[in-house]
């Protein structure tokens, strides 16, 4: 995922944050490349099945999160070096600044969003229109260009009404003929709004209402967050860190918040496997038959593939223990082509 926004918007503070990176924040924007580290998916289940197997290490999933450079008119290539990075990925975070700035004074996050979904809209609407030139300066129009060129004026349509392509119904076929294009506003999109101590805590902030119409409109999930105050969190002890959030109320962490939106709005989901050896959640893409995912752990795994032995964790926790799970009938032999569930437990049997 890429996390986007405008210099100065607290998008790097939120990057060390979710991946537990100490890159260096610069207060004037002025950061040049991009960055990119892990970031693990929290799942209070790793834990809960740490405790019962007492394993020697627990792995959970993780996605790749890309610190792209700061959107600015002001630098050098800066649209055109930002819209190169930003199609490189498969999912967007803009982090929005809700907070007041000593550099830029008053927050004004609607405009700041404005700005940004016009910059990908723009860019998307100059590939359709490339595209469009491109077809009807051939000398001869295929059956499957012109079906084309009566999507991409379809798409034109509804961009110039404002939507985002996300917002267009587009059939199976339809779709296939957009394989190729890295449209920016097809991508999956989160919104973090950043704000101080006092509005997190008060939950408002300037343009509050209209940022959630926006949201509602392009089906678009938002996110506030204190990435400052979250910061100094990180820096206490585990146990001042709990004290700390249970003054404030805080059942959630925002980076979790944040981790667990990007992974639902990619369709991803988690099965888990468990042992003496390590409890690890495995990233796979929601529909996913068991073995496919068998292949995730090992292409042996899949190759060789039996039977899955498949418990909901919720089951395996009412039980305490597989073996009780097993006792109960929650355990069941699932064949390959049952569709995994998020949380599902699973030992896979296979011979090779």
């Amino acid at each position: 995922m890429g996390l986007i926004g405008l210099p100065r918007s607290g998008k790097t503070t939120v990057f060390n944050l979710l991946t537990g990176a100490k890159v260096a924040t610069n207060p004037y924007g002025a950061e040049k490349l991009s960055r990119n580290a892990l970031m693990p998916i929290p799942d209070p289940r790793l834990a809960r099945l740490a405790a019962m197997y007492q394993p020697k290490k627990v792995t959970p999933a993780e996605l790749r999160v890309v610190d792209v450079p700061g959107l600015s008119r002001r630098e050098t290539g800066g649209p055109n070096r930002f819209l190169n990075d930003v199609r490189l990925v498969d999912a967007l975070v803009h982090v929005v600044r809700a907070f007041e700035s000593p550099v830029d004074g008053a927050a004004h996050p609607l405009a700041d969003v404005e700005e940004m979904e016009l910059e990908l809209a723009l860019a998307d609407m100059d590939l359709l229109e490339k595209r469009q030139e491109r077809v009807r300066a051939g000398k001869k129009i295929a059956k499957e260009q012109q079906t084309e060129l009566a999507l991409v004026a379809r798409l034109l349509e509804a961009m110039n009404d404002g939507k985002r392509l996300t917002q267009v119904d587009l059939d199976d076929e339809e779709t296939r003929l957009l394989r190729g294009y890295q449209f920016l506003t097809l991508k999956p999109m989160i919104w973090v709004l950043n704000l101080d101590d006092s509005r997190f805590q008060a939950g408002d902030y300037p343009d509050a209402a209209s940022i959630a119409e926006a949201a509602r409109d392009k089906e678009i999930p938002l996110v506030p967050m204190a990435a400052q105050m979250e910061e100094e969190i990180e820096a206490l002890s585990a146990e001042d860190r709990t004290a700390f959030l249970q003054d404030l109320g805080i059942t959630e962490r925002g980076t979790a918040r944040v981790a667990q939106a990007v992974y639902t709005k990619l369709g991803l989901i988690s099965f888990l496997t468990a042992g003496a050896d390590e409890v690890r959640a495995w990233t796979i893409q929601r529909g996913t038959v068991a073995k496919a995912a068998a292949g995730k752990i090992h292409s042996d795994i899949e190759r060789g593939f039996i039977r899955a032995e498949v418990v909901a964790f919720l089951d395996l926790d009412r039980a305490g223990e597989f073996s009780k799970a097993r006792e109960k009938g929650w355990v069941r032999l699932e064949g390959r082509d049952y569709a995994m569930r998020d949380g599902d437990v699973v030992n896979f049997r296979f011979n090779v």
